[in-house]
């Protein structure tokens, strides 16, 4: 039997221990290795090549949407299965849209976690039980819809991932570091958004990702 490598990454020791426990008397599964910030995630990602990431969505320094969307461009085949605090089906929403399979809420049992693992390692989706249901088909009909004529759109999927980035918090240099890029890159991209967007600077640049939805400030805020 091919064993599930998980990697956990979870900025509270407590959780990962307690995922540990549940996890290490499995036969079907495999922990390969432990994260404790967003960017750790990624680079232990690429180290370790895991099959499924758990992965805490209000982490420090990178936070998980952001942190999802740069371990599915590294890493085609490892999936993502997230935790969270939050119920809210927005939330859902956008962890979906960043590339996850799963959302599991850190309240629900114990079987939920094991499940969502599974069902993401056969390329399934899998939602907490204590979630509606009717989110991931309300996602997969989204998904299909085209993309409404606002500024946000016309950005590049780079533009976009540069965006948010920027709205985090990150500055030039640390975007370009994550991105493998030169700063004067970032620049560009940051002048181009700037230009279709008509917004200039961070706080701008947040107060117009909440006003259309792309943040919800409590994801943000670790």
């Amino acid at each position: 039997m091919n064993r599930i490598k998980v990697l956990i990454a979870d900025d509270h020791a407590i959780v990962r221990d307690g995922i540990q426990q549940l996890l290490k008397p499995l036969d079907d599964m495999e922990i390969v290795g432990e994260a404790i910030d967003g960017f750790q995630a990624l680079e232990k990602a690429k180290d370790l090549n895991p099959d499924v990431i758990l992965l805490d969505i209000a982490m420090p320094n990178l936070n998980g949407l952001e942190a999802i969307g740069l371990i599915k461009e590294a890493l085609r085949e490892s999936q993502i299965v997230v935790l969270s605090m939050h119920a809210n089906e927005s939330y859902v929403q956008q962890v979906l849209k960043s590339g996850a399979l799963g959302y599991v809420l850190k309240a629900s049992s114990s079987t939920d976690i094991v499940d969502a693992i599974r069902a993401a390692n056969n390329n399934e989706y899998y939602l907490s039980s204590k979630i509606r249901a009717n989110v991931i088909d309300s996602y997969l009909k989204t998904k299909k819809n085209k993309p409404t004529a606002r500024g946000y759109d016309l950005l590049s999927e780079r533009e976009q991932q540069v965006f948010r980035l920027v709205v985090q918090g990150s500055s030039t240099k640390e975007i370009a570091d994550l991105l493998c890029v030169s700063p004067k890159t970032i620049e560009k991209h940051r002048s181009s958004i700037s230009s279709k967007l008509c917004v200039h600077g961070r706080l701008e640049m947040l107060k117009y990702a909440i006003k259309i939805g792309i943040v919800n400030p409590e994801l943000w805020d670790s």
